[in-house]
């Protein structure tokens, strides 16, 4: 049973990733599903669109960890997988396929337009799938799932159409944030603000009939060919005696009126507001309030429309431009000044938002969003960790009305159906034959088409059947746990939140857990044109998936983003190394030993000093992974296998029991204990390191004589038991080794070399198997003594429980300067313990709090170290 020398994951990792899918162990059958005893997560869905980045594989990374545990603990786990159609990110690809065509989805027309993006899905859609299956990721590819699917169709159209039933739907002519690129409206969240500096242009508006002027300031001057008002506050004295006259617009000469309202701040500025309903949300409000006209003067495409006079069909900047000069010419311009502005653009353009009136259809948060806030006030959705939860609230305390139309062709389209006859709309979830107004035949479905978002919004319960009550629905909704990036929290979460109690009654999710962004190693965003982007399949690659998963899981400390940094996936290699190592070294042995069949079935006998020891450093493992993995601490559970395995089961405890394996010893207890070990360290190492596991565990269970589960991944996760924690011999024995190596680097004696040593021991002296073990370890000729040391020497190290002599033949003796320096240095390492055990118990919180027996340690110790400190002051005076 050979191991091959070389640890090379690209051979077996690809192996193992096609057979957990072609073996069907991870399709669950939701009929015999025991409620109270699932786990059920659903993969936020990647955008079809490309291939999965770095944040993609740690989003996964935590998810595989979270769903292979779970299964692990016999609970019936579900993982179910998909895709989002990602509406307008889709439109744009394919448009840009068309453009190298020299084609426009409007010479192609809608249906054959659409039949191309199903066509580029089909091509495309599949590598992302590809790229999840390398991953190692364990969902139910039977259940996968896409948003455009009929089933989730389905699902979109019925809730469309019960929002619309309970008045949470509605369709009107408000202000929308129009992004002039990607030609539709799109939401608040889909937006992004950036401070700029720009200009504050002051404006001189004559008063009619009257030699008076008022002086506005605005950021864009293009808009002012749309002002329908001036206003001032009711109560600003400095324009009491203009409220109800009338001014001229500069340029275009219009005559508009001066209104009194409280949009003006007598403290900002003049105090005097143009009012542009058709471009600013604020004045769209007074527009309504005081029966204002909408002069759009700036369209769709971002150009001047005809309401702007002599500046028609000029960009909007351009027209800027030129608007100024006129201005300045005219002697209208009053002053120019710097002003730092914030822009609004769309986030996934990066294209300044134009703010437009347009008719929309829109959702009513704040009904919904009030359900899911009592919902997590409750406790009925936990965030894990809560860092999240303050923002959560304010933004759902001061939600808007979310704009859920897009003007676009790929996506959900509404189902809304106008009537060319008698202009009334009618919203259904069947096609209707007639219009329900008027019997007209000459009916069209409305042209737009829903928010992505809507339809992930539904994602938790669509993907289980929902409108049907479904043995899915049944079995995994509400789903566990959802995992997802704090980015995403305004967008997806809040959304699935409100849809979810609207649409089922239920929450979607019991726990949200959020984590932190992938960056480059300076903290950087990641973007292709910084250039600082890296595929996962190269890292998976170069240093294994096992290798990334770790890395990615050591540095996914809750709140906080991962600097992505090469040497840390290094390092993960190595650990993957070091294990497979270790696994040679045992397999080795068990050749040479001659064991060929082994049952962990059968009771262990006599235990050593390091079994002991090693069972119950893996019960104190396997308590803390509870303990971690049950609050979402990935970070912590990934370093508490990292030292287990590194710094436990392969420095220390094979470290000693590769000297206790012989030839033909295949039948001694060392090897039970050491092999239960082994593989119960594998099956707790298994949700971080799914496939370096998966390989060991199979060729270790080739010579189980006992039953066993087809793969590690449905083995039973090893649990701990409420054991007394105290100190074993091995500690001792750890104790003396560490002691032994560091005098030997104090002292720079050779490392070949073996020096006679004597141990003094305080308590009971070793067994003759331990005490051989000290000396391999620490390549001494060692015999023990009780008591203490009654000589001096200069290779000496004292401690409360023993003292160790090295006899190097040649030493400087105690009055050399080398020598002196190191007691001084032992005088001061014991000044500093004396100093700790004296603090600790002057301590009344400790005293008070610790048990005794902890008490009594502390107090037996520090009259040791006095002791040792004595002794060591008195070598120092011998050497002068």
């Amino acid at each position: 049973m050979q191991l091959e020398k070389i640890y090379e994951p690209q051979r077996f990792e690809p192996h193992w990733a096609q057979w957990w899918i072609e073996s069907g162990i991870y399709t669950v059958d939701s009929a015999t599903a025991r409620r109270g005893q699932t786990f059920s997560i659903v993969i936020p869905p990647p955008n079809v669109t490309g291939s999965l980045h770095l944040g993609h594989m740690l989003e996964h990374t935590i998810m595989d960890v979270a769903v292979r545990w779970h299964r692990m603990r016999g609970e019936t786990t579900l993982w179910v997988p998909g895709t989002d159609h990602a509406g307008i990110a889709t439109q744009m690809v394919v448009e840009r396929q068309l453009a190298s065509e020299h084609l426009t989805r409007i010479q192609l027309g809608r249906e054959e337009f659409e039949r191309r993006v199903w066509q580029w899905k089909e091509e495309y859609g599949g590598r992302i799938n590809n790229q999840i299956r390398r991953e190692g990721a364990s969902v139910d590819w039977s259940r996968e799932r896409f948003t455009m699917d009929a089933g989730l169709s389905r699902a979109v159209r019925e809730t469309f159409v019960r929002l619309w039933e309970r008045g949470l739907i509605y369709r009107g002519e408000y202000m929308v944030n129009w992004c002039p690129y990607c030609e539709t409206a799109i939401s608040d969240v889909e937006t992004k603000h950036d401070a700029v500096q720009g200009h504050l242009w002051h404006i001189r508006y004559q008063i009619k009939d009257s030699d008076e002027s008022l002086t506005v300031a605005t950021t864009r001057p293009e808009t002012m060919l749309g002002d329908t008002a001036l206003v001032v506050h009711p109560e600003d004295k400095r324009y009491l005696h203009v409220q109800g006259k009338t001014a001229i617009l500069p340029i275009l000469h219009r005559e508009i009126p001066i209104l009194a309202d409280p949009l003006a701040d007598p403290e900002f500025g003049t105090g005097v507001v143009k009012v542009t309903p058709a471009h600013d949300p604020h004045d769209f409000e007074v527009g309504k309030r005081r029966g204002l006209p909408l002069v759009k003067v700036i369209g769709e495409d971002a150009r001047m429309t005809e309401a702007a006079g002599p500046y028609a069909g000029l960009d909007r900047f351009e027209a800027r431009k030129r608007i100024v000069a006129a201005l300045e010419q005219s002697g209208q311009l009053v002053k120019t000044e710097p002003y730092i502005v914030n822009i609004a653009k769309c986030d996934r353009s990066d294209t300044i938002i134009e703010p437009l009136v347009s008719t929309q259809w829109f959702v009513r948060t704040k009904p919904l969003a009030a359900k899911a806030m009592e919902a997590v006030r409750s406790g009925r959705i936990r965030f894990v960790p809560n860092d999240r939860e303050v923002v959560f609230f304010q933004w759902m305390e001061n939600i808007r009305d979310w704009c859920i139309s897009r003007q676009l062709w790929w996506g959900h389209r509404i189902p809304a159906w106008h009537c060319r006859n008698c202009h009334q709309f009618t919203v259904a979830r069947e096609t209707p034959a007639l219009c329900p107004h008027c019997h007209s035949t000459e009916v069209e479905q409305d042209p737009d088409v829903l928010d992505t978002w809507f339809s992930s919004g539904l994602w938790p319960f669509s993907t289980l059947g929902w409108p049907d009550d479904t043995e899915d629905l049944r079995a995994f909704y509400p789903t566990s746990l959802l995992i997802t990036g704090f980015d995403i929290l305004f967008f997806w979460v809040s959304r699935m939140m409100m849809l979810g109690i609207e649409c089922t009654g239920e929450v979607p999710f019991r726990e949200v857990h959020l984590h932190g962004l992938v960056r480059d190693a300076e903290h950087q965003k990641m973007s292709k044109t910084k250039g600082n982007v890296v595929d996962p399949l190269d890292l998976m690659e170069e240093y294994g998936t096992d290798a990334c998963r770790i890395s990615f899981l050591l540095a996914v400390a809750p709140g906080a983003d991962i600097a992505l940094k090469m040497n840390r996936f290094e390092a993960s290699r190595g650990f993957a190394n070091k294990l497979w190592n270790a696994s040679r070294l045992l397999f080795m042995n068990m050749e040479r030993s001659a064991l060929t069949s082994w049952n962990p079935e059968q009771p262990i006998g006599a235990r050593s000093t390091e079994d002991i020891w090693i069972e119950q450093r893996l019960n104190a493992c396997a308590a803390a992974l509870e303990e971690s993995l049950g609050a979402h601490r990935y970070h912590e559970a990934a370093q508490t296998l990292w030292d287990f395995v590194w710094k436990e089961f392969c420095d220390w405890y094979l470290e000693i029991k590769k000297n206790r394996f012989t030839a033909n010893s295949g039948q001694d207890d060392h090897w039970s204990v050491a092999l239960s070990v082994y593989e119960r360290m594998l099956r707790l190492l298994h949700p971080l390191m799914p496939f370096v596991t998966e390989e060991l565990w199979q060729r270790l269970m080739s010579i189980s004589s006992a039953a066993h589960a087809r793969s590690i991944s449905l083995a039973p996760y090893p649990t701990s038991e409420s054991l007394p924690v105290e100190e074993t011999q091995f500690d001792r024995l750890q104790r003396i080794v560490t002691t032994a190596r560091e005098l030997r680097a104090d002292h720079k004696l050779d490392p070949k070399s073996v020096p006679e040593a004597t141990l003094y021991l305080r308590g009971p002296l070793f067994s003759k198997a331990d005490l051989a073990a000290i000396s391999t370890l620490a390549r001494l000729k060692l015999e023990q003594r009780s008591g203490t040391a009654d000589q001096q020497s200069p290779v000496l190290r004292s401690t409360p429980d023993y003292d160790l002599i090295i006899h190097v033949a040649g030493q400087n003796g105690a009055g050399s300067a080398e020598s002196r320096a190191r007691i001084l240095k032992e005088i001061s390492r014991l000044n500093k313990a004396i100093e700790s055990s004296e603090r600790q118990l002057s301590d009344p919180a400790f005293l008070e709090r610790a048990p005794e027996n902890i008490i009594s340690s502390v107090r037996a110790k520090l009259t040791e170290y006095r002791e040792q400190l004595k002794k060591n002051r008195e070598l120092l005076d011998n050497s002068e």
